[in-house]
């Protein structure tokens, strides 16, 4: 056998790379803008470990001993990382900032990019997949106890997707909350319907509500997902839905894995930040300048 045969014969074997094969990249991710301090390392698209640590946002204690948990889980030493993903809000004004600051800190001493991406985006995610989740696995346990039932009415009827309608909650106290609303399908990343910000609940359910209502029948979703910190904002359960389109309220953490997924796809894309210029995405002054502004 020829040597070029014998190498093509490895090849097809997976023995040995391709050598026009590009090493796959790696990422580090963080999130600080909820209660709970996300983290991942992701291999490109990939998740390869990731850490949520609840810390009632006292992120500034984790952020350091949870990074270097996550590198030495996965064998991935700084030099190997190839960018940082990094959610920026909106959420907790001290918190967003542990995380921004950290990735870019990190960004500019290992002179990797840095990618900023929406927190709420990411919740959205998140929150929809796991509740598709637990209606699969509530359907499955029904079945395997010969419960039986029919389709509801979030899952469709036809071979396309189902179009969702997803609204992360993050409490802003008050009744306010930092949300948004986007669209999904299958597996596709949430498309953005509306812009995140701080909004009051009882005003933004009246606007969910008409925008609904003014939808196309064609338009319309087969479910609403309102996903996040729903326990602080049970009036969301009166969200009034035409007939034929589903509400869902899925109590829901954010994880490391959906900042990663975002994340991935901007720096796959070449998208990145001014290291220098990021900043977090507070939607509102804080509280000391809001005060300072009240003094003159």
């Amino acid at each position: 056998m020829r040597d070029d045969d014998k190498i093509a014969g490895l090849r097809n074997e997976g023995q040995i790379e391709d050598l026009g094969s590009k090493p796959r990249q790696r990422f580090l991710v963080l999130d600080t803008s909820t209660a709970v301090m996300a983290a991942a390392v992701m291999e490109e698209r990939s998740l390869l470990e990731e850490r949520n640590e609840r810390a009632e946002r006292n992120h500034s204690v984790h952020v350091v001993p949870v990074m270097e948990q996550l590198l030495a889980a996965s064998s991935t030493e700084p030099g190997q990382l190839d960018g940082i993903a990094v959610g920026i809000g909106p959420g907790s004004y001290t918190g967003i900032r542990i995380a921004v600051t950290a990735a870019k800190t990190l960004a500019w001493a290992w002179d990797i990019p840095v990618a900023g991406v929406s927190s709420l985006q990411a919740l959205a995610w998140g929150g929809w997949h796991s509740g598709l989740a637990a209606k699969a696995q509530a359907a499955a346990d029904d079945a395997a106890a010969g419960a039986g039932g029919t389709p509801s009415a979030d899952q469709g009827g036809t071979s396309a997707a189902p179009v969702h309608w997803i609204v992360p909650l993050v409490d802003a106290r008050r009744g306010q909350a930092y949300t948004a609303l986007f669209a999904s399908a299958g597996s596709d990343t949430p498309r953005r319907l509306a812009p995140d910000a701080i909004r009051q609940m009882d005003g933004w359910l009246e606007e969910l509500a008409a925008r609904l209502a003014e939808a196309a029948p064609e338009e319309r979703p087969a479910a609403v997902w309102i996903v996040g910190e729903t326990g602080q904002h049970a009036a969301a359960a009166e969200l009034r839905c035409p007939a034929g389109t589903a509400l869902q309220l899925v109590p829901y953490e954010l994880e490391g894995r959906w900042i990663g997924r975002l994340g991935a796809e901007a720096l796959l894309a070449g998208q990145r930040d001014d290291v220098h210029a990021l900043v977090p995405n507070y939607t509102q002054l804080s509280e000391a300048e809001a005060n300072l502004l009240r003094k003159g």
